[in-house]
């Protein structure tokens, strides 16, 4: 069959038609087990019956007016985001490069409003991943995704990964902030270590710059904290978040503390859909079962079993694993073989899971996960690893 969509994505010769909580049910009838969530969006599986009705319930009243009106959902969803985080302010889009996007904007707009209009570079990391438009590629740096879209957009500059030393030499009079991952996902789920953080957060306070956390794939639970930021002890200024705010319904927010975001008033940034009522109600709903009593609880409960459970696996196939590395339920595979063969191992044992960068493979459950699934996706893992090693030995010569 020919396809009509652009061609920019590998796609695997797969479809889904219908999931429910952990699995997902091929247009063939086979049933996989999703340890991809989407990219880190549905955090709480397929057809959450909370979801759904949220969703059913406002598709039925209004989906859509516009910003020139107040949306009681969206004020209701940025309440509940400042109640439960360092911010003060909200403001929702649709994706993760626009929450992105909008930060980039906000810590620069600080600057010009504090009477610094120069201070516009923001220092990034090596490995990073922001999104896809031209300022977010430029801020994650890797050439790969820039080339061919001409002159990358100024402003950024990037250091190696976690370098103190390198971040201080960066910092010059035009520097606006710092901007990072709490772990980088596509980056190869390589986690930054607090105690750095915490340096970064020193570093902001002693020379005036926006802290901005990229929290696109860590936010709402995946480390087990709401957010990834929490694991440091410190807040950011400015955080990103997007993929599993709406569970798998298109929403992203920037959020900001009043200082922060004191520069962006009437008419300096917008979003046509960001935050609509269906977006909203939907945002809600997740933030119901995520912070209910005893959710995230369950999430650090199976984290901490299911790392446990791979680094058995590690100690058994040393020729397919090199390290297990991750916080939550973002956990990844350093790979001895090429993580390709690995992601396409488990999907042959029905399980999806993700590549990334540094030659991982990414483990993302859903956080409604149980102890039965995890034993599912360890058995599936062990039965890839068996099939890899025993394609990886050399051949025994035959008997003269």
């Amino acid at each position: 069959m020919v396809s009509h969509l652009l061609p920019t994505y590998a796609r695997a010769d797969l479809a889904f038609e219908r999931g429910e909580g952990a699995w997902l049910t091929a247009t063939n009838g086979e049933r996989y087990l999703d340890f991809g969530s989407g990219v880190a969006v549905n955090v709480l599986g397929h057809a959450h019956p909370v979801l759904v009705e949220a969703l059913a319930d406002q598709a039925h009243k209004v989906w859509h007016v516009s910003n020139l009106f107040r949306i009681p959902e969206a004020e209701r969803l940025a309440e509940r985001l400042c109640a439960a985080s360092f911010a003060d302010l909200v403001f929702f889009c649709n994706s993760g490069a626009e929450a992105m996007e909008c930060a980039i904007k906000t810590a620069r707009k600080y600057h010009a409003v504090s009477g610094h209009p120069e201070r516009v570079d923001i220092i990034t990391y090596e490995g990073a991943f922001h999104g896809r438009t031209l300022a977010t590629l430029a801020a994650g740096g890797q050439p790969k995704y820039l080339e061919g879209f001409g002159p990358v957009a100024g402003g950024f500059v990037q250091v190696p990964f976690a370098d103190l030393e390198a971040t201080k030499k960066a910092i010059t009079d035009t520097t606006a902030a710092i901007l990072i991952e709490p772990i980088q996902g596509e980056g190869g789920v390589r986690v930054v270590p607090p105690e750095f953080l915490r340096q970064l957060r020193q570093l902001c306070d002693e020379h005036g710059l926006m802290l901005v956390f990229d929290e696109v794939q860590t936010g709402i639970g995946r480390t087990g904290d709401l957010f990834g930021y929490m694991h440091s002890g410190i807040a950011p200024d400015i955080m990103a978040l997007a993929k599993a705010l709406g569970g798998g319904f298109p929403i992203g927010a920037c959020l900001a503390t009043a200082e922060a975001g004191k520069g962006m008033t009437v008419g300096t940034h917008g979003s046509t859909f960001g935050g609509n009522p269906l977006a909203t109600r939907v945002g809600n709903a997740v933030l119901d079962v995520v912070l209910a009593p005893g959710f995230l609880e369950h999430t650090r409960r199976m984290s901490l079993l299911l790392k446990q459970r791979l680094a058995e696996l590690k100690d058994r196939f040393p020729a397919v694993i090199a390290d297990v590395r991750g916080e939550g339920l973002l956990l990844g595979l350093v790979c001895v073989v090429p993580n390709g063969e690995l992601v396409t191992a488990l999907r042959n044992e029905k399980m999806l899971a993700i590549a990334a960068g540094d030659n991982v493979v990414r483990l993302l459950p859903p956080l409604i996960i149980d102890e039965a699934g995890i034993a599912d996706g360890i058995a599936m893992i062990e039965r890839a690893c068996e099939k890899l090693s025993h394609a990886a030995q050399p051949a025994v010569p035959a008997a003269v």
